[in-house]
């Protein structure tokens, strides 16, 4: 510790800059400065008033960008980065030096409260955006706060609950999104989650936080607990947590003191996570240098290009969009004039200001608009209102329908039940598309609703936008902007057909992950299963097409390119993805895996040829009997297309694998010697002592193909059966591991 900020601290400093000083702030001890953490991660949850109290009370104004759930819909990395940026401006404006995200968990189930915070189904989409946001905050000065690690997919019983995961599940889609972004964007602070990950708390969990996070990944920022995760700090401080939020008064700053002295800690263990919690401080420090106050005005007009981009045309039959100005319009439900635009909970911002999107259609409308709630949202009758609706769609030209859930109806600390719109929403539609067949409806939502029963021609996917959301809709519903939102979320055809419906939210403060590697698309695929509409799918007011797919095989990476065409009369962006498969594979895969993204802006007629860049690793299975990352061997597919279930143009190339040696054993089958080229001297071996009738050919008498049979059986199990002594066996088989 020599020359270290924390050297001439006493053990019981060292111990107190471990937990917070309070709710918000850590302790400035000694040299060592005081830290501002508070939440966000689409806004900046400044609370006014002290910071010593439960976090519940007012925030100071800022701008409300779009939920994670609507930025994810944009596909578009520059676009969050932007955000990110924008939010480290009014970080150092407000004081912050730690904004609490972004939320990177995977939607695994879409009941989950806290949908509306995360980005997506899939963990190559949520990576490069959580990426993204990480390094525009930090270009600012302020600190991410990259959460919730790991597998906190639930909000019911979150605080206890063991996420039962299986290795290669845990591997490829849980922790795949945290390790992209620790390695590409170098997150100042990694939150841990409330949960256990197989049996184990996560802030206990040394695997998770030191062997992975840290040896593995190669982490060395702070690692911080959720707001009250933290039940034993001993066990936490030496399984690698640096920070325990909030503060206790103490009390866990004596119990580190108690247990040095004790002999029952390690006081390096102590002297580390203080060294951490000392660099943030540092980070924090230089951070502040530049405070000058950010533009909200400009903010809210990026809030505004920002959620434009995030909006989905999920349908469009007979061209009902883009609105005429000239046409009489009917804008019918509470959202439109109420809107919700942001999820319930501790990323709850105070906005600057709030576009509805009746104003802003007033604003673009040349032709009559007028307006009718139809139903309410707080529960109480409807009354009239429905008639009112019906009476104002059969009089206008087209009807715009704004449904969608009440706050009331989803928020983090607790689950959904169902997916389904409120049955009086459904009712009000039915009856505004018989006296209205023009109608387009607008949806406002944190997590997946099932659409099957919206039968309107036309339907625009806001799910959540922030405060310039009705802006932006207005942009959009009149063609003042071409949408381009792709869904992160395979909307289902109900809720019995989603992965993980008879194992969410589990019992017994356990949730078992049977569906396993299957999420989202990639169970939909595999099951070949319907649904209402894909993961990626989005159309535009423009058509795109897609030639000349070209897939080259390089030492590090593949390259794929092709060439994408305007092919309509309105300029337009096309949002590029690229799946692969692995036809044959030795090991358990989805259908198709998403693996890399790319977007152009084309002018009507204009072609491109845009590239995506797929790493090698990227192709790596997690080999749970070597524990390690592995390329398989052979010819992989590679697609291109505008969603999971919209693939233009398809290509193989072959890929170097790598080699699984796997130790031989008694326990090893005669089907797995067979594939190991250095096992000749094993299978003569069994050749020589195998008794009469032991042969591939000898269970025809039996009805039987011997030759499958006798692949899965073990070594030892033949010794038994009469091929030749075991302990023989055994020393040939260890000659053969050595060679």
């Amino acid at each position: 510790m020599t020359n270290s900020p924390i050297s001439e601290l006493s053990l019981p400093e060292r111990a107190a800059l471990g937990s917070g000083a309070d709710f918000w702030t850590t302790k400035a001890t000694g040299p060592i400065p005081s830290v501002l953490l508070t939440d966000g991660p689409h806004g900046v949850r400044r609370q006014t008033g002290a910071t010593d109290h439960l976090g519940v009370s007012g925030s100071l104004p800022a701008t409300c960008f779009p939920p994670a759930v609507g930025l994810g819909q944009s596909w578009d990395p520059d676009l969050v980065r932007r955000v990110g940026a924008a939010l480290g401006r009014e970080s150092r404006t407000l004081g912050v030096d730690v904004l609490l995200g972004p939320g990177v968990n995977i939607k695994r189930d879409p009941r989950c409260g806290r949908n509306f915070e995360y980005y997506s189904e899939d963990p190559v989409l949520t990576g490069v955006l959580g990426a993204a946001w990480v390094r525009g905050l930090q270009s600012m000065g302020v600190g991410a706060a990259l959460k919730h690690f790991a597998a906190n997919n639930t909000e019911h019983d979150r605080m206890r609950s063991s996420s039962d995961v299986d290795p290669r599940p845990l591997r490829e889609i849980y922790l795949h999104a945290f390790a992209h972004i620790v390695q590409t964007a170098d997150p100042w602070t990694v939150m841990c989650s409330y949960n256990r990950i197989n049996g184990v708390s996560a802030a206990e969990n040394h695997w998770l936080l030191t062997e992975v996070l840290r040896e593995e990944w190669g982490f060395t920022g702070l690692v911080v607990s959720d707001w009250g995760a933290v039940s034993d700090r001993v066990a936490a401080l030496t399984a690698g947590l640096d920070l325990q939020m909030p503060g206790n008064g103490g009390a866990s700053d004596a119990a580190v003191v108690a247990a040095v002295r004790a002999g029952t800690l390690d006081p390096t263990v102590v002297d580390r996570a203080a060294a951490r919690v000392a660099a943030l401080a540092a980070k924090a420090v230089a951070g502040r240098e530049d405070v000058s106050p950010h533009d909200a005005e400009a903010h809210h007009a990026l809030a505004r290009e920002v959620a434009a981009q995030c909006i989905v045309l999920l349908r469009n039959e007979g061209n009902l969009l883009p609105l005429r100005a000239e046409q009489s319009i009917a804008v019918i439900g509470e959202f439109a004039a109420t809107p919700r635009y942001q999820g319930g909970g501790s990323s709850h911002v105070n906005p600057t200001r709030v576009d509805t999107p009746l104003a802003e259609i007033r604003e673009l409308a040349l032709g009559a608009v007028t307006y009718a709630p139809g139903f309410t949202t707080d529960g109480s009758p409807a009354g009239t209102l429905p008639a009112e609706a019906v009476r104002a769609a059969r009089q206008a030209e087209v009807a715009v329908v704004f449904l969608g859930l009440a706050a009331s109806q989803e928020s983090e600390g607790f689950d959904r039940e169902h997916i389904e719109l409120p049955a009086e929403q459904l009712d009000l539609l039915a009856e505004v598309l018989a006296a209205q067949p023009n109608t387009v409806v607008v949806l406002a939502h944190g997590g997946v609703l099932r659409l099957a029963p919206v039968d309107a021609p036309a339907i625009l996917d806001g799910a959540l936008l922030g405060q310039a959301g009705g802006g932006a809709l207005a942009d959009v519903l009149f063609g003042q902007v071409n949408p381009s939102g792709r869904l992160t979320e395979t909307v289902p055809v109900r809720i019995q057909d989603t992965p993980a419906y008879l194992n969410f939210p589990g019992e017994n403060s356990h949730v078992r992950y049977g569906e396993g590697l299957f999420v989202g698309y990639r169970w939909y695929d595999a099951r070949e299963l319907e649904v209402s509409f894909p993961f990626g799918h989005g159309l535009s007011y423009t058509t795109f097409g897609y030639s000349d797919l070209v897939v080259e095989a390089g030492t590090a990476a593949v390259t794929v390119s092709v060439t994408v065409s305007n092919t309509g009369d309105r300029a337009g962006r096309e949002v590029v993805q690229c799946y692969t498969a692995k036809p044959g594979s030795a090991v358990v895969r989805a259908p198709r895996e998403l693996k890399g993204f790319t977007s152009v802006f084309l002018e009507p007629g204009a072609s491109e040829q845009v590239s995506i860049e797929v790493g090698r690793d990227d192709l790596a299975y997690w080999e749970t009997r070597t524990e390690q990352w592995t390329v398989e061997d052979g010819a992989y597919e590679f697609s291109v297309g505008a969603s999971s279930r919209d693939i233009r143009a398809t290509a193989r190339v072959s890929v170097s694998g790598d080699q699984v040696r796997l130790p031989l054993s008694l326990d090893s089958t005669l089907g797995e010697v067979m594939t190991d080229p250095g096992a000749v001297p094993i299978l003569e071996f069994l050749a020589r002592n195998a008794p009469a009738g032991m042969s591939a050919d000898g269970g025809a008498a039996l009805g039987v193909d011997m030759a499958r049979m006798m692949a899965s059986i073990p070594l030892g199990k033949l010794v038994a059966f009469g091929a030749g002594r075991a302990d023989e066996l055994a020393e040939l088989i260890s000659k053969v591991n050595q060679a």
